[in-house]
């Protein structure tokens, strides 16, 4: 059975469309309404704490009794530099003082919840697919979603990559664009070596690798989703076209305005706001702080140095300082509903 086929017949779905995990930009009536028009709806959770993973799941089934999918970062290593954190410190002051706040704070000594503690909220809910980026999952871990009958879904930028994840025994693999949206998935070689644009990494990682390859990166519409299984995916992951809908409540203003501007907008990968590579929306404070990359730290701790400044920056529409990921293709997104989104793309790919 070809891939697409049988990826579409393990997830029941009618169209070979995946909604992108998109966290803290995404919702779960966006991901039910995904699901409700025959494709897999995909839950960003790892920025949820335990609890609020549970109920978001929830609210998934309650409106949809479709298969979908919760996402997790894998756990890393926690790389604690005190002189880039100070550096970091003395670099956001001046943003700080822009929007009113007052010292820069230290980052937590302990983050409240940790990875497996995510994981143990989400297989409490046995979701029939669990989808993870940042690095392999844990050996344990791997072994507890299997236990618990989940589909398993890794994210690769290359071709080492998706060789790992599938010894590491995942069942399916997105091949992460140099156009796509969001955090880099790169966990091995540098993520400059990695941006590999899809037309050349799909079919490099499609001949590597056994298992069915999910297509992510600038995907639009039909057109798009078709020239993805043309170059051997078996489906396509779809986010920013998703970032403008009346379901995305998650989108702050600023960002949605930005968004749904019809110009062209110019973006880059950076990691000036969480720690981690990026791409996003280049605005003032990345055109800035990008010239100091090498003296941030690493994520999550430069994402708790500048989330008091982001809030504020929302708070009070400055674009020029609120963080923004989308993919190249953004100067496309509009603000149809999610299910008007899949209709039309359906009806594209033909």
């Amino acid at each position: 059975m070809p891939d697409a086929a049988r990826l579409l017949e393990r997830l029941e779905l009618n169209h070979p469309i995946v909604l992108a995990p998109m966290a803290n930009a995404s919702t779960p009536s966006l991901v039910a309404a995904v699901c409700n028009e025959g494709g897999l709806g995909s839950l960003g959770a790892a920025r949820l704490a335990p609890d609020a993973i549970t109920t978001a799941i929830r609210e998934v089934r309650a409106k949809t009794n479709r298969p979908f999918a919760v996402n997790l970062f894998a756990p890393l290593p926690v790389v604690v530099d005190g002189a880039k954190i100070e550096t970091a410190r003395r670099l956001l002051e001046p943003y700080y003082r822009e929007v009113g706040l007052d010292e820069v704070p230290a980052p937590p000594a302990k983050a409240p919840y940790g990875f497996d503690d995510q994981l143990a909220a989400v297989l409490d809910e046995k979701p029939p697919v669990l989808s993870f980026t940042f690095n392999k999952l844990p050996a344990d871990a791997m072994r507890r979603v299997r236990a618990s009958g989940a589909m398993i879904i890794g994210t690769a930028t290359n071709t080492a990559e998706a060789r790992a994840l599938e010894d590491a025994g995942v069942d399916a693999i997105v091949a992460q664009g140099g156009e796509a949206g969001g955090h880099r998935g790169t966990f091995i070689g540098s993520f400059e070596d990695s941006l590999i644009g899809l037309v050349a990494l799909v079919p490099a990682i499609a001949r590597a690798v056994r298992v069915p390859v999910i297509s992510a990166g600038g995907i639009m519409d039909g057109r798009g989703v078709r020239a993805a299984l043309a170059l051997g995916a078996a489906a396509a992951q779809i986010g920013t076209a998703f970032l403008g809908c009346p379901e995305n409540s998650a989108v702050n203003p600023v960002y949605r305005a930005t968004v749904l501007d019809t110009e062209d907008k110019a973006t880059t990968v950076a990691r000036v706001y969480t720690g981690r590579y990026a791409r996003m929306v280049r605005n003032r404070y990345v055109t800035e702080m990008s010239a100091h990359e090498a003296s941030l730290p690493v994520y999550p701790i430069m994402g708790a140095l500048t989330m008091p400044m982001i809030q504020a920056a929302i708070a009070q529409g400055r674009g020029d300082l609120v963080q923004m990921l989308v993919g190249q293709g953004v100067a496309r997104t509009t603000n149809e509903s999610a299910g008007a989104i899949m209709r039309r793309i359906v009806t594209e790919l033909g």
